[in-house]
């Protein structure tokens, strides 16, 4: 990525950073996205939601036990989406919502949340921040669901159908990311990676986006998406949040592999964002980096490869179409 600033300030230079250093949108919370210019400019190409760590965006707000996640969403990717998306008082579904970041962030913004997560120990840690949110005095509802996310969604139609105004998840690209560092400073032998698996049991692992073949994978992840669809209110939409990820040194398009098993899910792609997983300052990017991204990046570039520390994500936004007519003609 450049150093600039996409053009960010220039394009609306009274447009002011909250207390999280996010810009203004041009949405605000009581225009929904299709009564202006049809999605036109609905979102900035880069959304600055790095300003902060990871640790200091999730402060007091979440239970020391979320930390165990190996692959949770970025507290201000998820503000940034609600806030562009919804309104005060709309609901935000996450069919993988693990410990419910995306349910922490929209609760607090005062909209109601429904998540769904297959593993009951993180079903549980989500439940738990969801408490801990109605304690800081959160406005909004939020409950979670155990089980398969294309299932559950099904059986929530009778409740949800039509009206679900944002659906924002993020799909697991492997069974095993970054995690956690514990080094000789903690009381460890040497380096230590730990929370870095999502399931220990077989039973959780069978069904397990992470532990399935990738073709299998985003077969899975079209199928929560299509069970998801008939949630969504009119002029509802879909974000979807992933990243590329290297093997062997060759840098994997996730995201456009995302986006078309999204398309087969019947969605229409309508933008395609840059989440900022860094800080900007005065123009330049500071980096946040895990420490095995950059251990990786410094072993590939020795052996003459020239990599790069990945400091994004992707923010893929998608509309669903009122007919398959219309599917088909986009």
């Amino acid at each position: 990525m450049s150093q600039d600033r996409h053009g960010d300030d220039l394009a609306f230079p009274d447009r002011g950073r909250d207390a999280n250093g996010h810009l203004g949108h041009p949405h605000d919370d009581h225009t929904h996205l299709g009564e202006r210019d049809q999605l036109a400019g609905a979102g900035w190409s880069v959304w600055t939601t790095g300003q902060r760590q990871a640790r200091q965006q999730r402060g007091s707000r979440y239970s020391r036990l979320s930390v165990e996640h190996p692959a949770k969403m970025l507290p201000a990717i998820a503000q940034h989406a609600i806030r562009a998306y919804t309104r005060p008082g709309e609901v935000v579904l996450d069919p993988m919502c693990g410990i419910g970041t995306t349910l922490v962030e929209a609760v607090h913004l005062g909209r109601d949340a429904v998540g769904i997560e297959l593993e009951p120990k993180w079903a549980s840690i989500a439940r738990l921040n969801l408490e801990t949110a109605a304690v800081h005095g959160a406005p909004g509802q939020g409950t979670v669901h155990t089980g398969e996310g294309a299932e559950v969604a099904a059986s929530l139609g009778s409740s949800l159908a039509g009206r679900v105004r944002l659906v924002l998840t993020s799909p697991p690209y492997g069974s095993m990311t970054h995690g956690q560092v514990r080094s000789r400073r903690d009381g460890a032998q040497a380096v230590e990676k730990y929370a870095h698996v999502y399931a220990r049991e077989r039973d959780e692992k069978v069904a397990n986006l992470a532990y399935q073949k990738p073709e299998a994978l985003l077969g899975s992840f079209s199928r929560i998406l299509a069970a998801c669809r008939p949630l969504l209110a009119p002029g509802g939409v879909v974000v979807v949040t992933t990243r590329p990820y290297r093997k062997d040194g060759h840098l994997i398009d996730f995201p456009g592999q995302v986006a078309e098993a999204s398309r087969r899910a019947g969605l229409v792609q309508v933008d395609r964002c840059v989440a900022l997983l860094c800080a900007l300052r005065d123009g330049e990017l500071v980096s946040r980096g895990s420490f095995f991204q950059i251990i990786e990046t410094r072993r590939l570039r020795k052996a003459g490869i020239p990599v790069h520390v990945i400091q994004h994500e992707d923010a893929l936004v998608f509309t669903n179409p009122a007919s398959e007519q219309e599917a088909q003609a986009a």
